[in-house]
């Protein structure tokens, strides 16, 4: 008997969009031992005392049993911190969970079939596609943006930054008339990534009041800027602010992360979250977290210092680096191009990133790690410009 033909060939099973798909491309986990790793914006700080031992604890019996389905007690912890009612959080399984969720929550897929409109001055920015099927952001941005807009079959709008990375305002998007002020889901950086650029929330306002659609403010690096745009998701019913505890707090193997917004926004989030799914062990460490900020509070400012350090030896060296609000600097290097710098240190066993994008393809991002880590790339830079 032959073979059918869709058993011969599984492919004839997926999904044309999931067929196109370019999926996420993380940050190197490097298997080789001894390297020093700087190109995941880690933190290089291990968690408090307090969160390890709480995590120690908890590994018993309990390991059995199904984790609470809401977070609910985490839940309770960040609305006293962030001064609002747990109804105004959602927990993930790390931000980029919540971030798929308005994604899905918020935003039409393409009707199969449905021949796109071509856009007019009335609907600047749709690019064909319904306002309600526009998943929208700057770019360069969080590189996670078009991947889940890919995912869930809705449209981008990817509209660029300033030359300095910088976003345009208002009345200057409105003449680009790219931008799509009526966009079912903007998606906002900030402090931007992979420049390091911060926003100010003054700038921050005027672009979310001008939105008719949801805005999600992602501020996974927030805990290293001047400022933060959290009162604005307490203020604006269409408005999301996302945290994480990966980057700041050194839990990036718990994955867990958030949302704070309009109760109506979260419980809609809520609708659709998978059950259980923010693992236990990850609830319990983020509790003890939050109950050991002074801890955190000390690693922010070593470094905010580390970053403005080395900042300043790169730029001895020739580099162009540019002011970060993060825990990590965009630099470019000088007498080789960016690639080839990743290449010639990696060959020193210090890693970094760099992103093939032509907008951002001259730097390289550099996570800040320890004062030794900071010195040994300074150092090794030295010997390379030699």
């Amino acid at each position: 008997m032959s073979k059918s033909r869709t058993a011969s060939r599984p492919s004839g099973f997926i999904r044309p969009l999931v067929h196109n798909l370019h999926a996420y491309v993380p940050g190197e986990q490097p298997k080789i031992k001894g390297l020093i790793k700087l190109n995941t914006n880690e933190n290089p700080y291990p968690p408090s005392p307090k969160v390890l031992r709480a995590v120690q604890t908890a590994v018993d019996g309990r390991l059995r049993l199904y984790p609470n389905p809401t977070a609910e007690k985490l839940r309770a912890k960040l609305a006293k911190l962030h001064g609002c009612k747990p109804e105004n959080i959602i927990v993930g399984n790390g931000s980029d969970e919540v971030l798929a969720l308005a994604v899905r929550a918020f935003v039409e897929p393409i009707s199969e079939g449905r021949i796109p409109r071509v856009p007019n001055q009335k609907q600047p920015g749709t690019r064909g596609a319904c306002p309600s099927e526009t998943v929208q952001y700057f770019t360069p941005s969080y590189s996670l943006y078009p991947v889940l807009a890919d995912i869930h079959g809705a449209a981008k709008n990817a509209v660029p930054l300033k030359s300095d990375f910088s976003t345009p305002s208002v009345a200057e998007l409105k003449r680009g008339q790219q931008w799509n002020f009526n966009a079912a889901l903007t998606l906002v950086t900030t402090p931007n990534a992979p420049s390091g650029r911060g926003y100010k929330t003054a700038e921050l306002e005027k672009l979310c009041r001008a939105q008719k659609g949801v805005v999600v403010l992602d501020e996974a690096y927030v805990d290293f800027a001047n400022e933060n745009a959290l009162k604005l998701a307490l203020k604006y019913p269409h408005v999301l602010v996302a945290r994480t505890f990966s980057k700041a707090y050194s839990l990036c193997f718990q994955r867990v992360g958030y949302f704070v917004g309009h109760p109506e926004l979260i419980a809609a989030l809520d609708k659709i979250r998978d059950s259980y799914n923010v693992n236990g062990l990850g609830q319990i460490a983020a509790e003890a977290t939050l109950d050991d900020l002074k801890y955190y509070r000390v690693n922010f400012k070593k470094i905010i210092a580390t970053r403005e350090w080395l900042s300043r030896e790169l730029t001895k060296l020739g580099f162009r680096v540019l002011p970060s609000q993060t825990n990590f600097i965009f630099a470019k290097p000088p007498l080789f191009p960016a690639q080839v710098w990743l290449q010639k240190l990696r060959n020193q066993k210090i890693l970094v990133r760099w992103f093939r994008a032509p907008e951002v393809s001259d730097y390289l991002r550099i996570t800040i790690g320890t004062p030794v880590e900071a010195a040994a790339l300074a150092k090794t830079a030295w010997a390379i410009l030699r």
